[in-house]
């Protein structure tokens, strides 16, 4: 049972990550490699924060989603106008450059030994320490973000951005200000990151850099790849089999020096498929109806 609830936490906390960047990738197409960047400054943010500085946790994890949000701002400035290959390799680079900083900006982030003892989330002065309570509200944050996201999607701005994305030049065209969208789409994802990543540091009480590596960025676009790009709904049940795969492999009895390996292996393999035979995922994405 303990088990079942740890991973529903973890589901619903990587379920916003897919949320997150589905909607800068599967909607907006932007090609975004530095999701665990935003990921990881949530999380270090509001953990220092509250650790530290003993802010009360409520107000760190807005932090870490504000933080998230303008550091993708700024990012977005001179890089939002880029495409393709050359958006992916800015992005990729900002993920390391983060995550160089967690490792070697020991007087704050401790590097490498991490931070220990973060406090426990907690709402209207009720601490959320176990599991089945964190994980009630942990699904209440994926339920605004997918409410949000979808309410995103299926406005006027979202068809403007599945158009920007299908043809910005067209868009372009037709008097948007594409600039603008696609800026818009990147920092509400930038955010919601963010979010996920204060859930995060505040359920596990422990994070370190190794938690805000780039394969978890891959992790996540194979799930929302194999959800289908611009679907919401496939991209968190996506997630979801996918975590249950991942978790079923620590406790196939391997090795961490073999299990680890395998795992990527597998899920390399797997987007590799998805990429080549399902480009729109498992589930395409429904054009939405608008009556």
């Amino acid at each position: 049972m303990e088990i079942a609830v740890h991973l529903l936490v973890l589901i619903t906390i990587y379920g916003i990550l897919a949320i997150s960047l589905n909607l800068m990738v599967g909607m907006a197409g932007l090609f975004n490699l530095g999701l665990a960047a935003f990921y990881g400054i949530g999380a270090y943010t509001s953990a220092i924060l509250s650790r530290n500085f003993g802010v009360p946790v409520g107000l760190s994890l807005l932090a870490g989603v504000a933080l998230a949000a303008l550091i993708g701002f700024i990012i977005g400035l001179p890089t939002v106008k880029l495409v393709g290959d050359y958006l992916a390799v800015v992005t990729m680079g900002l993920g390391e450059i983060t995550r160089a900083v967690f490792k070697n900006w020991v007087p704050v982030t401790r590097g490498p030994m991490g931070l220990p003892g973060i406090p426990h989330m907690s709402l209207f002065g009720f601490k959320l320490d176990t599991a089945p309570f964190f994980l009630a509200f942990s699904f209440l944050m994926i339920a605004v973000s997918f409410i949000l996201v979808e309410r995103i999607r299926l406005s006027p701005f979202g068809r403007v951005l599945r158009g920007v994305r299908e043809d910005e030049m067209g868009a372009q065209a037709l008097g948007k200000n594409t600039y603008w969208y696609k800026m818009t789409a990147l920092v509400v994802g930038s955010g919601l990151a963010g979010l996920a990543g204060g859930l995060f540091a505040h359920y596990m009480n422990f994070i370190d850099p190794s938690s805000f590596v780039m394969w978890l960025t891959f992790f996540i676009f194979l799930a929302i790849m194999m959800g289908g790009l611009g679907n919401n709904l496939g991209a968190v049940v996506a997630t979801g089999v996918l975590m249950v795969l991942r978790e079923g492999l620590r406790f196939a009895g391997l090795p961490p020096a073999v299990a680890a390996p395998l795992q990527q292996l597998i899920f390399g393999i797997l987007l590799i498929i998805m990429t080549i035979f399902a480009p729109r995922g498992l589930i395409p994405e429904q054009k939405p109806r608008y009556d």
